[in-house]
């Protein structure tokens, strides 16, 4: 997203020299080699219009998640559908729960709906607490959330998942639940909502090949939902042939990878246990994160010292609830671990002689 001039996302490597990027949470281990091959192999029906309804990858989603090929809808990365979906519902107010993703509040704000928002407190984590129940009202037109959160890694516990679920039925309200980091999850914190949705539930559950299968330059994510004037809506919001033949195919490749994200898991498990501690030892303040990616504080020039080493992460003073000092990182292979470590070391030392 380019917002006033400006690209507020991780992963701009273009105008920086940026020899490691930790500022994007994609899968450490890259994307699959079966994916490359079949991105090679759609080489040959790039003339050829995509499939506009995208079939046979809607199919295959449907029998992952066990729903019907009706509740799917595909998109052009995540980052469309959730401005499809803001401007399919239209609605008044959003409870908008912050730090959270840049463009849930600018796709609120393209279709016309005022954010409220709903500041988490760093003292207890950033963690949701049962107290946004009260805040989910019949004047809350949508709410907002990300399982786990982006950039804090926090996931909603369970039960209060649910019980928010069964509030906004109450309500009326809207729940817009991006599920995107789930399969990158620890695997005793990753809840999904969609075994638990009913016909016509006003819920949106945002997925995307591009973290677990490395397939951000690729642009494919998809959306389950069992709403059926939600559906008629958003098919009236999308454009035609948003989903390349070549997205379309990488995508089955990937379905067709099934130990990916476990084997992914067990690394980022390994990986984040070593960089918790070591970030503890040099005592830069980490928040452990459920997902690929942990959130840094304390560190004010963090950001720029490492960009002047090459490394990039994730400045995040642009999100609301956040400020100077503030990065996420993402969770990458031990040797770029290693590396970032030892410059986050050369950082405070040099701090530390001035």
């Amino acid at each position: 997203m380019i917002l006033n001039g400006g690209y507020v996302h991780g992963g701009d490597i273009y105008k920086h020299r940026v020899t490691l990027d930790f500022s994007a949470n994609v899968n450490p281990l890259g994307t699959p080699e079966a994916v490359k091959a079949a991105i090679k192999a759609s080489a040959d029906a790039v003339a050829v219009y995509p499939d506009p309804y995208c079939t046979t990858l809607r199919e295959k989603l449907a029998a992952k998640h066990a729903v019907s090929a009706s509740d799917i809808v595909c998109g052009n990365g995540a980052a469309e559908l959730i401005y499809q979906f803001a401007a399919a519902i239209r609605v008044r107010t959003a409870l908008l729960p912050v730090p959270s993703f840049a463009d849930y509040e600018t796709a609120l704000f393209a279709a016309g709906t005022q954010p409220v928002f709903w500041t988490l407190n760093r003292e207890n984590g950033f963690a949701l607490t049962e107290d946004v129940l009260d805040a989910i009202t019949e004047d809350a037109g949508v709410l907002m959330l990300a399982n786990p959160n982006n950039p804090t890694g926090k996931s909603v516990p369970k039960d209060l998942l649910r019980r928010i679920l069964d509030r906004c039925r109450k309500t009326g309200t809207w729940l817009f639940l991006d599920e995107c980091f789930t399969d990158l999850t620890d695997e005793e914190k990753a809840v999904s909502l969609c075994g638990a949705l009913e016909e016509n539930d006003r819920v949106f559950l945002l997925h995307a090949f591009t973290k677990t299968y490395g397939m951000a330059g690729v642009r494919l994510g998809y959306a389950i939902t069992k709403h059926a004037a939600l559906k008629r809506a958003l098919e009236a919001c999308s454009q035609p042939w948003n989903v390349s033949t070549v997205a379309q195919a990488a995508g089955l490749a990937a379905l067709d990878c099934p130990d990916w994200a476990q084997k992914t898991r067990a690394l980022i498990r390994t990986e984040k246990a070593y960089l918790m501690s070591e970030l503890t030892a040099l005592g830069v303040p980490v928040l452990y994160g459920d997902a690929n990616f942990l959130l840094l504080s304390g560190v004010p020039t963090l950001y720029e010292k490492l960009l002047e080493r090459g490394i990039l992460v994730r400045d995040c003073r642009n999100y609301r609830g956040l400020g100077q000092g503030d990065c996420r990182i993402a969770v990458r292979t031990h040797e770029e671990n290693r590396t970032l470590i030892e410059a986050i070391r050369e950082v405070l030392h040099a701090s530390d002689r001035h």
